[in-house]
């Protein structure tokens, strides 16, 4: 666990602890379903973000 410089231990984040659960346990086959996983939440957050886009992300559907 990374130490801060005050001395406290730091928590890693949230990306790290999924990349080492994946690298500890052997899961290599989740990691293409978090990308999809992730690449659809991108595409929401995006198309909410900014309406004029949206149409053109509805014809990908």
């Amino acid at each position: 666990m990374p130490i801060d410089l005050k001395g406290t231990a730091k928590s890693p984040g949230v990306f790290s602890e999924i990349a080492f659960y994946l690298r500890r346990e052997k899961k290599y086959w989740l990691v293409p379903m978090i990308a999809i996983l992730l690449l659809f939440s991108a595409l929401l957050v995006f198309s909410q973000a900014a309406p004029a886009v949206s149409p053109f992300i509805y014809t990908l559907f």
